[in-house]
């Protein structure tokens, strides 16, 4: 099939991202926007910019209807619908696919079957793949809760239907077990409109392995090697690397072609990420497959030299693959941070305000994939997250020393961020040493909120003030902050 215009139906970083290689493929291109929303980076990218309406902003995102009509009113060859919203939504694609528009991703049929963390479970283990022991609640509701308990604790409480960690509740005493069961169906209802409930063993001081794959839908799948996923706040990831620092080659080796073998199972297409529960003895367990692109790609791009968005592109217009598994290698080291608007000296409280300069870093393995603009304003209509700051270098330690340049000269004004507290991660001596696990933000989180120096009170106050040669003068002194490693954004 031949694909000549892309709809984004998304928004901020990753609509931009998509945008650039489309454009660079010479696909004409289009992105959806709400009147609520300030212009940013994809606005200027993309060659069309389509409304759309709703009663919030969100929910015009979420809106199936109007986005298949936007789709077809702009003569869209093919939609791609980036990460969250509806880019996991089975009903969305088999909307698209009567409407006679590719969906840039995997079949209706394999994301509804991969999204049920149950069902998904279930067909791994049939597979033989390694799955944690665990219990679930539709085998037999009357006996979930003992069924529960003979697990043996401590337990993860899981929405059958969920994802990003929301609903997600540890038990470690049998009196609470009950009570938080309640709690975990409540918030499987409200996010997700599915109650069902199982649970699994929680793996103590676990680490958050995932692989990358690709597949053409006919069963043929390659692996871009791992992503260490365990800096994690409530079930959030905001720091991810590649490669692991955990695994040995023959692990290494070992995870990935799991995921690949779970993948050629369902006949995967598209990009995915199949994720683990790795633990300290070295055994890893199926956790989910994300039928999705994911925010951390980029780390994997860096270290292996392929675009993943031109490769979704490729499969999903009939071409194939285009490498085999011993063309993908894996170079160097990458680390990505989540840039969002929150205050994390104020149990990060969502930050919201004008962008009154912007001053993203740059240089050598230095990537941003932003979605904010100079004199944008932050709202709290959509997720906090803002920009992606990627980096990459020979080696960890290097690609760690490179991070904490990048994140202490990434400047943004008027809106409070988390960039402080990334650097305060990077310079921890257990991120160092890559001896962390799913609970380090947990453990460490009073040492890692402390406030830093901070002159961007003064930039603020020249800022509003349109005091260009006070602004000249504060900006001189936040420099001289940044180079002697004092600066907290």
């Amino acid at each position: 099939m031949t694909i000549s215009k892309l709809l984004v139906a998304n928004r901020g970083e990753i609509a931009a991202r998509v945008l650039r290689t489309a454009k660079a493929r010479g696909l004409a291109t289009a992105v959806l926007s709400h009147v609520a929303e300030q212009e940013g980076p994809a606005h200027l990218i993309a060659d069309e910019v389509v409304m759309i309406d709703g009663p919030t902003p969100v929910a015009a995102y979420l809106d199936i209807p109007q986005i298949v009509e936007a789709a077809k009113g702009i003569g869209a060859d093919a939609v791609h619908p980036g990460y969250g919203f509806l880019s996991e939504n089975a009903g969305f694609v088999a909307a698209l696919e009567k409407a006679g528009v590719t969906f840039v991703g995997p079949t209706s049929e394999v994301i509804d079957l991969m999204g049920d963390k149950v069902r998904a479970r279930a067909f791994v283990e049939e597979r033989g793949f390694p799955v944690a022991p665990s219990a679930i609640e539709d085998d037999d509701p009357a006996s979930f809760v003992e069924r529960a308990r003979a697990v043996g604790y401590p337990l993860l409480i899981k929405p059958s239907a969920g994802g990003g960690g929301k609903g997600m509740r540890v038990v470690r005493e049998d009196s609470t077990l009950e009570t938080e069961i309640e709690t975990a169906r409540r918030e499987g209802e409200r996010y997700f409109g599915d109650g069902r409930l199982f649970v699994e063993r929680y793996i103590e001081r676990p680490r958050h392995i995932e692989v990358q794959v690709m597949g053409d839908g006919q069963g043929n799948v390659v692996h871009f090697w791992e992503r260490e996923c365990s800096i994690q706040r409530r079930f959030q990831k905001i720091i991810e690397e590649t490669p692991s620092p955990a695994l040995t080659p023959e692990q290494r080796d070992e995870i990935c072609e799991t995921a690949a073998g779970i993948a050629r199972a369902v006949k995967y297409r598209g990009a995915g990420t199949v994720e683990f529960i790795y633990a300290q003895d070295g055994a890893f367990y199926f956790l989910e497959m994300n039928t999705r692109l994911q925010v951390e790609h980029p780390v994997t791009e860096l270290v292996t030299g392929f675009d993943l968005v031109a490769e979704q592109l490729r499969v999903a217009a009939g071409d194939g693959l285009s490498a085999v598994q011993a063309d993908i290698p894996q170079t160097g080291h990458s680390i990505e941070l989540r840039i969002c608007a929150e205050d994390a000296t104020a149990d990060f409280r969502p930050a919201i305000g004008d962008i009154l300069l912007l001053d993203e870093p740059q240089g050598e393995g230095v990537r941003v994939d932003s979605g904010i603009l100079d004199g944008g304003k932050v709202t709290t209509d959509f997720d906090p997250m803002l920009s992606k700051l990627i980096v990459h270098g020979p080696d960890r330690a290097q690609a760690i020393a490179r991070a904490r340049n990048a994140v202490q000269n990434y400047l943004i004004l008027g809106v409070t961020t988390n960039s402080g507290y990334l650097d305060a991660i990077l310079a921890h001596p257990d991120f160092a040493s890559g001896d962390v696990s799913t609970g380090f933000l947990a453990e460490q989180s009073e040492t890692l909120t402390a406030p830093g120096e901070d002159v961007s009170d003064l930039l603020m106050a020249a800022a509003a003030l349109s005091d260009e040669r006070l602004l000249s003068d504060v900006m001189q002194i936040s420099e001289m902050h940044r180079k002697m490693g004092g600066w907290r954004n």
